[in-house]
């Protein structure tokens, strides 16, 4: 194999291995918890995500652009048995490998009483949320899950734990939803149940993500459409921060109203229908700040849509230059960017064989992606180490597929 792509070849097969691994681990606890005589286990797995382009347009009507990304969430579980007299109770039972419950070892809900849980176990939320809003009935059953998409980040560990939540209810009750409607459900749920305002882009793509492409999604009518991205000279490097933010905080939910007003302003029902034209002819009625943000938004959404015109024509070059144009401005315009992912872009930036590196996600932390030539990965990675203060984790992906059953 031509050394130029032993970094990537390397990086598939450790996820390969981190995903068996993972199944492994999980049956292994579920068979120690739950017993052995049970019927037919169902494994299933829904990916993180990374988005190539299109930052905090999702609730303005924008485009977005992702892609799957091969870090799972892992679940593995059955339906409960029969008891002695041919009943079932209603209590489900769920075992997260990555939390710490104490002697009893899992969370209890009963399928009667899903009601929203308090914070001291968050992630239950997530989980009572989905099967609070599955498309079907839902029976009582027993999990485990784990997960290697880091919290926090920026990745979407949230929408793939609720995408295989719900995938695995599918194949336990043999009751499939679209792909778009799952996603739309697993949305509601974490309105509803971790009461976060998210768009859809997460729980899309972790549910209709295919290999070897990005998918351009249309947040307002929920059109979708895949782009091929598999060149095996280049290859998508994320860099985490391992700087944490948090969605639910004040800073997400004043950009995301500076923009409603704007739309308001100038009359129009998101900035999606907001041209620069119209900003500029409203500049006296809007305060400075405000300008920025809306100015942030419909330029990224005309990046967005210029960036998959790049990727269709194989023109690696420009998209580069839109991803490099798009962390600017969330940095000066949308100012949802810290000092650790501005030195991270920067140094990729003059690492040699980037083409475009830029911060991904909410912001105030978690991961860039960069556009790097395949036999450039390793300097990129080895100038990281060298200069970035904190410490980084490294992540060279292909596009990978959405959510489905491990058989």
């Amino acid at each position: 194999m031509n050394s130029n792509y032993m970094a990537l070849y390397d990086s598939q097969s450790k996820y390969s291995d981190e995903l068996n691994q993972n199944l492994s681990a999980c049956k292994n606890e579920f068979l120690t918890l739950f017993g052995k005589n049970r019927p037919e286990l169902i494994s299933v797995c829904a990916p993180g995500r990374v988005n190539l382009i299109g930052e905090h347009v999702d609730y303005n009507d924008g485009f977005v652009l992702p892609m799957a990304i091969p870090l799972y969430t892992v679940i593995v579980g059955a339906e409960h048995p029969f008891d002695d007299n041919n009943n079932k109770n209603t209590l489900c039972r769920v075992r997260s490998l990555e939390a710490s419950l104490g002697d009893k070892n899992y969370i209890e809900f009963d399928l009667n009483d899903l009601h929203k849980r308090d914070k001291s176990q968050n992630w239950t939320n997530y989980i009572i949320g989905v099967v609070a809003n599955f498309e079907g009935t839902v029976e009582p059953f027993d999990a485990v899950i784990k997960s290697n998409v880091p919290l926090g980040s920026g990745l979407s560990s949230s929408a793939a734990l609720e995408v295989a939540m719900y995938t695995f209810l599918e194949n336990l009750t043999k009751q499939f939803s679209s792909k778009e409607n799952k996603a739309l459900r697993c949305q509601k749920a974490e309105h509803a149940y971790a009461s976060v305002p998210c768009g859809i882009m997460d729980q899309f793509i972790s549910s209709m993500g295919k290999e070897n492409n990005a998918l351009l999604i249309d947040c307002r009518s929920y059109e979708s459409k895949l782009f091929p991205l598999n060149d095996p000279d280049i290859s998508v490097l994320v860099i985490n921060s391992n700087v944490n933010h948090q969605l639910e905080g004040s800073e997400y939910s004043s950009r995301r109203k500076q923009c409603e007003d704007v739309s308001r302003v100038i009359g129009k029902r998101s900035l999606r229908d907001v041209t620069m034209q119209d900003l500029e002819n409203n500049k006296d009625r809007i305060d400075q700040e405000s300008f920025r943000r809306a100015k942030h938004a419909i330029t990224e959404i005309d990046r967005t849509i210029e960036a998959s015109k790049a990727l269709y024509a194989n023109d690696i070059i420009t998209f580069g230059k839109l991803m490099n144009q798009s962390h600017d401005s969330l940095r000066d315009d949308f100012n949802v960017s810290c000092a650790e992912l501005d030195s991270l872009v920067e140094i990729a930036r003059y690492s040699g064989g980037v083409l475009g590196s830029r911060m991904t996600g909410g912001g105030f932390g978690g991961c860039t992606v960069t556009l790097v030539k395949t036999s450039h990965v390793n300097e990129v990675i080895e100038n990281v180490k060298k200069h970035y203060k904190g410490v980084a984790s490294f992540y060279v992906c292909k596009p990978c597929e959405g959510a489905h059953r491990i058989q």
